[in-house]
């Protein structure tokens, strides 16, 4: 058998710390945390956690770093890539990142909610500004449908996605779905979101 170093129980523990954090400031949000409701929830005491992350604030951007990157790191490779069409561009997005909510679906609103607090720390982090106006699939787009703007375009495409999901818990209540319905219908949608957003591109410019 393996021994275990000290290294890995450092690992061990920090990691440890992170993953309590995430459930907490999920459930709780930032203002309303506390280090030691999460020092709680890792199962330490709160000396051990401010030993390892200095302050709440040092510990939630290390966490929504990850969870940003987590969230927006699938967009660069799909967007630059220019061996992909537009349409081929869609699917692949749609499908990664429905397949990326169901494992993660709190997700969504623990981003949104930086997003919306510290919009500048966020683009800055994750070079969104960047990618979108100088990816391959802003080109094709504006090539396909030159009267659309390409954030229209991409604003319909995350909230296809992305909203059934923030939307979980009500949606779920409205139809009386359980949650295997719920992700199964969440996995047709792979499949009819590409459609839908495909149907606006074929659709004739008015002139």
């Amino acid at each position: 058998m393996a021994k275990t170093t000290n290294h890995d129980k450092e690992l061990s523990t920090e990691e440890k710390i992170k993953a309590a954090a995430r459930i907490v400031f999920a459930k709780k949000g930032y203002a309303a945390t506390r280090t030691r409701d999460i020092a709680e929830a890792a199962g330490i005491n709160l000396a051990l956690l401010n030993y390892y992350f200095r302050s709440k604030q040092k510990l939630f951007d290390g966490i929504m770093l990850e969870k940003l990157q987590e969230f927006f790191g699938k967009i660069a490779p799909i967007f630059i890539d220019t061996s992909t069409t537009l349409e081929a561009k869609i699917e692949i997005f749609v499908a990664h990142y429905t397949d990326m909510l169901i494992k993660n679906p709190e997700l969504p609103l623990f981003v949104l909610s930086e997003i919306r607090t510290h919009p500048q720390h966020f683009a800055q982090i994750t070079n969104v500004n960047q990618l979108f106006n100088s990816s391959s699939f802003v080109t094709q787009l504006k090539e396909k449908r030159s009267d659309i703007h390409p954030l229209h375009f991409l604003m319909s495409m995350l909230g296809m996605t992305v909203f059934p999901f923030i939307a979980m818990p009500m949606l779920k209540s409205v139809a009386s779905l359980n949650d295997e319905t719920y992700i199964n219908m969440m996995e047709e949608r792979k499949k009819h979101i590409p459609v839908w957003m495909n149907a606006i591109l074929e659709k004739k410019q008015n002139t």
